[in-house]
């Protein structure tokens, strides 16, 4: 007689997209499993993934012009835009997926149609826009890109970044129409309710505090109740660090191998928000421009359409802060604290290659608001200074870790997903594309840490996401089939 197996008992930690995300994959491709998960907080998805705290972008790679770029022959490397899009639009089949099945209702509630646009001022940015137009306009996947230098048809698309212009300027633009603007805080919120109805336990204001491993392979993880005060001990097979700038403190308590030489260094965001309602009604648009020289990736200036809470709004950043924050309701010791003794020399070595970025936080947190309004007059030249206020966005945490390519201390910009050598533990570090990317990032992590579920569940993969294991940048017909099909279930218009 074979021995029965116990469902695994699965802890996910942190209530934003990728434990909603990552808790949803597993109840469909294992029913069985126990998932128990932990907040801090006092409700779900209030901090990184929170839609004030992210850019909401639908990050596609349609319009951020960091994901392309220029080698030192002249070509253009659009490899990671391809990839970024690939990744994106594999989450939108999947919420297609769960709008289908009556999973999640009111589509609206989260994702909405935005043109995606890249805008640029003078010749050689012209030139850098105008040889990437013409490499990703060959893939099917960018063979509806738009590209113009003329400002009458600026004007139409985007008539409030071109009043008061001066004619003479030389701009130009590209735009994309499948563009979306995402509500990942709303979003999330409809995946925990579903899970909550499939028996998933949620417990927000629970704190975890520690996680130790066990004897026989098992976790044991230290949890307080914030409301009650009180402590228990949840024993887990898998735990999930999807803590936001957190996820880093709790990997170290883990004392797992792959926890060492890696650092987080916190960078806050601050938005300018425009305060007359008249704005956000003239300019729908997603629109990216250049970062400036010597700017970090993470500096792509951009003016945004964002449907928050029902209302329709238009941001412009990002301007850089800096708090040793590893979250907005973090501490002010999250940083000195996160220094071992083995992730020193990681650290020094970061802090001495990366003067560039600490010059440039120096010269952003001295902005004065006329200052941020000059930056954004590049985009809206009639913009008024009494029309716009601030308002702080997230709190991110770079990584940092060695690497054999480029040393010791190097800051990454993307996401890194760190897993145990036996694969009952996973970790998400790091900020964009994040939380556009969550269903790629949580079918990689569940191939690492449960193999066998994406062995014998092909189909139900392919029924979720129809292009499972294809690229979409290599297959028209397919690309075509898909962007209709998530579009229908998705309400999305042109």
């Amino acid at each position: 007689m074979s021995e029965v197996k116990e469902p695994r008992e699965v802890v996910l930690i942190g209530g934003g997209i990728m434990s909603a995300t990552l808790g949803i994959l597993l109840k469909k491709l294992d029913p069985s499993v126990n998932i128990t998960i932990f907040e801090k907080l006092s409700g779900l998805a209030m901090e990184s993934t929170d839609a004030w705290n992210n850019a909401g972008t639908g990050h596609a790679a349609l319009c951020e012009l960091n994901y392309t770029n220029e080698n030192p022959d002249g070509t253009m490397d659009v490899s990671k835009a391809l990839k970024v899009n690939e990744q994106f639009n594999v989450s939108r089949q999947f919420w297609a997926s769960l709008v289908k099945e009556g999973l999640i209702e009111n589509p609206a509630e989260f994702i909405r149609s935005v043109p995606h646009m890249s805008f640029v001022i003078g010749k050689k940015n012209i030139e850098f826009l105008r040889k990437r137009y013409e490499v990703l306009k060959q893939y099917p996947t960018f063979k509806e890109i738009e590209f113009t230098t003329d400002n009458v048809t600026l004007s139409q698309w985007v008539p409030l970044m071109m009043v008061d212009r001066d004619n003479k300027e030389e701009v130009a633009a590209t735009k994309m129409e499948q563009g979306t603007d995402v509500n990942f805080g709303a979003l999330s919120r409809k995946l925990f309710k579903n899970l909550e109805e499939q028996g998933v336990k949620i417990f927000t204001g629970h704190k975890v505090e520690d996680l130790k491993r066990n004897s026989d392979g098992t976790w044991q993880i230290k949890v307080k109740d914030l409301n009650a005060n009180a402590q228990s001990f949840v024993t887990a097979d898998f735990v999930f660090v999807g803590a936001g700038g957190n996820a880093l403190p709790l990997l170290q308590k883990t004392g797992i191998l792959e926890s060492k030489h890696i650092g987080g260094f916190p960078v806050s965001g601050l938005f300018l928000k425009s305060k007359n309602e008249d704005l956000a009604v003239a300019h729908s648009a997603k629109v990216y421009g250049k970062a400036k020289v010597g700017a970090p990736p993470m500096s792509v200036p951009h003016l945004d359409t964002r449907y928050i809470d029902g209302k329709t709004e238009i941001l412009f950043g990002p301007f850089a802060g800096f708090s040793p924050k590893f979250l907005k309701t973090g501490k002010m010791l999250d940083l000195p604290l996160s220094v071992k003794t083995y992730n020193l020399t990681t650290m020094l070595a970061a802090g001495m290659k990366e003067m560039g970025l600490t010059k440039y936080l120096i010269q952003q947190l001295m902005l004065s608001h006329r200052q941020r309004m000059d930056d954004l007059r590049e985009f809206i030249p009639s913009a008024k200074d009494d029309e716009w206020e601030i308002v702080k966005a997230g709190q991110r945490v770079q990584v940092i870790k060695d690497t054999q390519d480029k040393g010791k201390g190097t800051l990454q910009f993307g996401t890194e997903l760190i897993t145990s050598e036996d694969g009952t533990i996973s970790a998400l570090l790091g900020a964009s594309p994040g939380a556009s990317v969550a269903i790629s990032v949580m079918l990689e992590l569940v191939g690492k840490c449960f193999p066998e579920l994406i062995e014998t569940n092909e189909d139900k993969i392919k029924e979720m996401i129809p292009s499972y294991g294809q690229n979409l940048y290599e297959n028209e017909e397919l690309f075509k089939q898909v962007m209709e099909y998530s579009a229908k279930e998705l309400r999305l218009t042109k």
